[in-house]
């Protein structure tokens, strides 16, 4: 070696060159320095690298742009500048699956969107939409960078139209680990599914400040834009958790039901539970009186592969449930009535949750099994006035223009214009069973016979004692299931023990479900 050659080392670069890489990265991963991240641990909060490591695989994370740097020169910007900026970005995977995440780092300038920060966010986008792989926005963020001015509006427009385009080609997933306000909010609202953490991360358009400057209204962070607030008020969250390690453990959960992409099929598990085990004890859970409570998910558990079922939006419009299961490894959605809440009636609320979901399993191929107990719309003024017939037609909507494998199951009753909307047979449904002892019809016994048999009724010696055998009349002839299966709107009345069975044949078979439908842009949801 000539004196003039400096010793490099395996990689073929000088020491020097090699050492100050290092020097550089170890400077970036500092992020706004020890003491705001320690500010950030007395929040309870972790950092951006810290959340991204907890997330994926060991040793998978790759960063890019990490030495990227702000533009900005107003406003002293020009020496507030940090390798990275305010925001990490790479790909990683989960369970051995790729996916690309973005992470604000509120301990630069607050974790604020500026344009580089939209920049580096929307590379990772891209090259998410471009391989087909998910999505993951972990936000904790001031919102838009004001020294930044028009800038930063632009790189959020800039995002949003990533989130739009993205929709329905890849899984897209937020999780809200801080402040996350104004147009920020919008990003999130247009992925696919929304963590909260309780107590450290909040969401509003406008914070409790300025609602109190306009409208006179004293209102908490919390209670205005909280992870409580929007998991069962606005829902807005569909997931609300207790620390931001059990909110990135149920995304890792989350995952798992889910394709890399639409061209995928969802992914399927070697399976654990018996495709063949019967549940008799199902007719234990479901009471013989049609206006008695029960738990739906009881129901759902004994049907699906054991502890399989991953709930979606628990707490809000608790009505109907939603979530993902298995049926022998398979990935598969489950919407179903739930008669302990508001006796399981459609309202609004339930009408876009149901549907919302519904439209997340056909962008993505994943089979929706529904378990109908419905005794019709809620009724009433504020009911109406909101737009029940706009809202619930989403609901029908969604089932109608569905193309993947559609299963139903009546477990007691479907009344009027909720059988419809619950997949039904001529809303595209491919399989529909009913259970022995359920009730079809446009309405209830009870409602029925006080229209049809009114004088008959009031003339009575005894009213109620006459109603009740008209009831039972009504029941025997008209509100059951053979009705509907001689009409062939229904393909089988089953036993409730064989209906874990039968799902999961008829899911096997549906596997090669083709269908072809007129070519459009897209059709006009009534929004």
């Amino acid at each position: 070696m000539s004196q003039q050659e400096e010793p490099e080392d395996e990689t073929g670069a000088p020491d020097d060159a090699v050492e100050e890489l290092r020097q550089k990265r170890a400077e970036a991963e500092l992020g706004g320095g020890e003491a705001r991240i320690e500010s950030q641990h007395e929040k309870g909060k972790m950092t951006a690298r810290e959340r991204i490591d907890f997330l994926v695989d060991d040793g998978t994370f790759n960063e890019v742009d990490p030495f990227v740097e702000h533009r900005s020169t107003n406003f002293g910007m020009e020496e507030k500048r940090f390798a990275g900026d305010a925001v990490v970005t790479g790909y990683g995977e989960v369970d051995g699956r790729k996916v690309f995440l973005f992470a604000h780092d509120f301990t630069v300038l607050g974790g604020s969107v500026g344009e580089v920060v939209a920049d580096k966010i929307c590379k990772v986008m891209d090259r998410a939409i471009e391989n087909g792989v998910p999505v993951i926005g972990l936000n904790d963020s001031g919102g838009a960078r004001i020294q930044e001015g028009v800038d930063s509006l632009v790189g959020f427009a800039k995002i949003f139209e990533r989130n739009t385009k993205a929709s329905g080609l890849i899984p897209q997933i937020s999780a809200i680990m801080g402040p996350c306000a104004g147009g920020a909010t919008y990003s999130p609202a247009l992925t696919d599914f929304t963590f909260m953490v309780q107590d450290t991360s909040h969401m509003f358009i406008t914070g409790p400040d300025v609602i109190e400057t306009v409208t006179g209204e004293q209102v908490s962070k919390e209670e205005l834009g909280g992870a409580g607030s929007h998991s069962t008020k606005s829902g807005v969250a569909h997931f609300s958790y207790p620390s931001e390690e059990e909110a990135l453990e149920n995304i890792r959960r989350l995952l798992s039901y889910l394709p890399a992409n639409n061209m995928e099929d969802p992914p399927r598990v070697k399976p654990w539970d018996d495709p063949d085990r019967e549940i008799p004890g199902v007719t234990d859970i479901v009471p013989s009186a049609p206006r008695k409570p029960y738990d739906m998910t009881k129901v759902i558990d004994a049907i699906v592969d054991e502890d399989s079922f991953f709930e979606v939006h628990g707490n809000w419009a608790r009505n109907v449930v939603v979530g993902f299961s298995r049926m022998d490894g398979q990935s598969v959605g489950v919407v179903a009535n739930q008669p302990r809440v508001s006796a399981g009636t459609l309202d609004i609320d339930a009408a876009e949750k149901a549907a919302r979901f519904v439209r997340f399993c056909d962008s993505f191929n994943i089979p929706i099994v529904t378990l109908v107990d419905v005794p019709g719309f809620m009724p009433g003024t504020d009911q109406e006035h909101n737009g029940i017939i706009r809202r619930g037609a989403k609901l029908i909507y969604a089932y109608a223009e569905a193309t993947v494998p559609l299963l139903s199951v009546v477990v007691r009753k479907a009344y009027g214009g909720a059988y419809i909307v619950m997949s039904s047979k001529f809303l595209g449904s491919d399989v529909n069973y009913a259970w022995p002892g359920s009730e079809m019809a446009v309405l209830g016994p009870r409602g029925a016979v006080n229209i049809l048999y009114r004088n008959e009724i009031a003339e009575a010696d005894d009213p109620d004692a006459k109603r009740q055998e008209l009831m039972d009349e009504f029941r025997d002839e008209f509100a059951n299931p053979y009705g509907p299966a001689k009409r062939g709107y229904l393909d089988d009345v089953i036993e409730p023990k064989e209906t874990r069975k039968r799902l999961i044949q008829d899911l096997d078979l549906l596997q090669r479900k083709r269908e072809d439908t007129p070519p459009k842009d897209h059709g006009n949801i009534p929004l």
